[in-house]
């Protein structure tokens, strides 16, 4: 298992709350999707088997498969080009990804297809979801008549992200750019909801994150589409009133509701069959996703 890395020879940038991100020079970074597992913003202390290997094989799939939509941030360079030290090569080997140096947007792009998590409370509160009026009387992952697009801000570590509505993001990125976004999101969502049902899937909703480079085209950066960034539930168990189970971390944060924590620094250690669990629900996902 791999919670934290210490890679000789490049200079660490940020550690996230999954990803180790190092420079390589000024227009390559590489990559490291370890296997910590946040939970409401804080990141626990036991790392999830293979998680890392999963988001990164997940990430590349959807990466290949949607190429001709939108160019994405990883570059042509082997990874053994850069990590030279063998060691360290094998340790990462499976979940590093060497990518373009580009700027990344301050809105994550988030397309809900279901009604549920903050996009349900809400509902419930407002009868909208970050500005967009909906029919009266849905109910708790309820299928919506089309996808809607609900970004929110890109916090800092330890902060929560905000919903924004649409407006917001054209201040934030000025209007042609925030259409591009907007409209990408969507069409992502859409072929990759419908490739996903075929295999027994429903992505309920997702977050989309994009970057520009120096001449502002549009990449798709960060992760795309897997159990964190996604909500993945299992079609045969779909029933609209309820939380449906799910392929993703829900079912972390479903043990996390249930036991006494403030919800706040340091995280409580996972007991091993939630753990064992967590890593069986990424990699069913994985499997039926890409097979």
């Amino acid at each position: 298992m791999l919670y934290q890395t210490e890679l000789k020879g490049l200079d660490l940038l940020q550690r996230g709350k999954v990803r180790d991100i190092y420079a390589i020079d000024d227009e390559y970074l590489l990559i490291v999707t370890t296997d910590r597992l946040s939970a409401f913003d804080v990141v626990l202390p036991d790392p999830i088997p293979g998680k890392g290997a999963v988001l990164t094989a997940t990430s590349n799939f959807w990466f290949d498969r949607m190429s001709s939509l939108i160019p994405n941030h990883l570059a042509e360079i082997p990874l053994e080009q850069v990590i030279t030290d063998s060691a360290e090569y094998e340790q990462i080997k499976d979940q590093a990804i060497v990518v373009k140096r580009l700027k990344p947007l301050a809105v994550e792009a988030i397309v809900r297809g279901y009604l549920i998590g903050s996009g349900w409370k809400d509902y419930q509160q407002s009868g909208s979801v970050c500005g967009i009026q909906l029919a009266d009387g849905l109910r708790m992952a309820d299928r919506l008549p089309e996808p809607i697009y609900t970004p929110s801000t890109k916090a800092e570590a330890g902060e929560h992200d905000q919903n924004i509505d649409y407006a917001y993001t054209c201040e934030l990125l000025g209007e042609d750019l925030a259409q591009q976004v907007k409209t990408i999101s969507l069409k992502l969502y859409t072929d990759a909801a419908s490739y996903a049902l075929e295999r027994g899937i429903i992505i309920a909703d997702t977050k989309f994150e994009f970057g520009i480079d120096q001449n502002d085209r549009l990449y798709l950066i960060d992760e795309v589409l897997t159990p964190d960034s996604s909500r993945f539930w299992p079609a045969d168990q779909y029933q609209p009133g309820s939380s449906p189970p799910s392929f993703d971390k829900q079912f972390v944060r479903d043990y996390l509701e249930s036991i006494d924590w403030n919800k706040q620094p340091p995280g409580p250690k996972l007991p091993q069959e939630i753990i064992d669990k967590t890593a069986e629900k990424y990699r069913e996902a994985l499997t039926r996703l890409v097979g």
